[in-house]
C-alpha cells in the first residue's frame, strides 16, 4: 500500500556531548540544514574501536546512498514540507546534563513522550511563549511538553551543574557543525549556512 504524507518530521540524533535538547522545532530553512548535516555521535559500545565520543556527519542521514548532491535532495524535501505544510523535530536520544561519561542518557519514556507529542500534534499546539531560542542553534526549544515529566530539563543548559561548562561544550559542537557545512555552500548550490548554529565573533 502507499500511505499519504507525512504531517510530522522527525529527525532522531544521539548526541553524546550534552549540548542538543530532548526535542526542538525546526523552522523549514532549519530542518533543511538539519538534514543536510546529518548529525549524530559515535560512542564506545556501538562502534569497535570508539573509546570517545565522535561527533560525525551523514549528509541526508545516508550519505553513503545518495548519488547527487546533498542539496538537491534537500530542495525536494523543501517542496514536500511546503506542499503538505509538514512539521519537523529534531529528537535527541543522547545525553543531559554533561557529555558522555558525565551525564546521563535520555530517559527512553521521555523521547517517546516527546515523540508522541509531535505525533499527535500536542507539541504543535503549545503557545509560543512555551518555547525558548537556543541563543547558538538557533531552534525553538520547548518548557515543558506533555507527557514529559516536569523534572526532565528539556533546556540543556539548566541539565548542567556548571553553566561555563555548558558553554564551551556548545560552542564546540558548533564550530564542528560550521566546518563540517562548508563543503556544502559555494556557487551554484543554495546556501543554508545561516541556519545553522551562528556564534557571536
Amino acid at each position: 500500500g502507499c500511505g499519504g504524507h507525512p504531517r510530522h518530521v522527525v529527525f532522531l540524533t544521539c548526541d553524546a556531548f550534552g549540548v542538543l535538547p530532548p526535542v526542538a522545532k525546526l523552522t523549514n530553512e532549519q530542518a533543511l540544514y538539519h538534514f543536510i548535516t546529518g548529525y549524530t555521535a559515535k560512542v564506545a559500545g556501538t562502534e569497535r574501536g570508539v573509546v570517545e565520543p565522535e561527533a560525525t556527519f551523514s549528509a541526508c542521514f545516508g550519505a553513503a546512498f545518495m548519488t547527487l548532491h546533498p542539496t538537491k535532495y534537500a530542495e525536494l524535501l523543501r517542496q514536500r514540507l511546503e506542499e503538505h505544510d509538514t512539521n519537523v523535530y529534531l529528537v535527541n536520544t543522547g545525553w543531559a546534563g554533561g557529555g558522555y561519561g558525565v551525564g546521563k542518557r535520555m530517559a527512553i519514556d521521555a523521547t517517546r513522550s516527546c515523540i508522541t507529542a509531535v505525533l499527535d500534534g500536542s507539541i504543535e499546539a503549545l503557545p509560543d511563549e512555551a518555547f525558548v531560542a537556543d541563543p547558538v542553534f538557533q531552534f525553538k526549544v520547548p518548557t515543558a511538553v506533555p507527557g514529559v515529566a516536569a523534572d526532565v530539563p528539556l533546556v540543556p543548559r539548566d541539565a548542567w551543574t556548571d553553566d561555563a561548562a555548558y558553554d564551551k561544550a556548545r560552542d564546540e559542537l558548533a564550530v564542528m557543525f560550521q566546518e563540517n557545512f562548508k563543503k556544502f555552500a559555494g556557487p551554484g548550490v543554495v546556501d543554508y549556512t545561516s541556519y545553522g548554529p551562528q556564534l557571536a565573533k
